[in-house]
């Protein structure tokens, strides 16, 4: 499932974490979440997607076996 997130998005989910609110919203729209687990889960989400934008550098995984 794709999802169009903003950067507000990412701030207001944020916001609310910090302020240990669980309702995140703008005007008549809201959306309730069931704890800080799945805020924290979803705001990782977000924070990737929003890095992977076009015109951003992908970042690969390295590996060393250290020989």
């Amino acid at each position: 499932m794709a999802y169009n997130w903003v950067q507000q998005d990412l701030d207001d989910l944020d916001e609310a974490i910090a302020k240990g609110i669980l309702s995140v919203g703008h005007g008549a729209k809201r959306v309730q979440y069931r704890s800080l687990k799945e805020m924290l889960s979803l705001r990782d989400r977000m924070a990737r997607a929003l890095d992977n934008t076009p015109g951003k550098p992908a970042h690969f995984a390295a590996f060393n076996k250290g020989f």
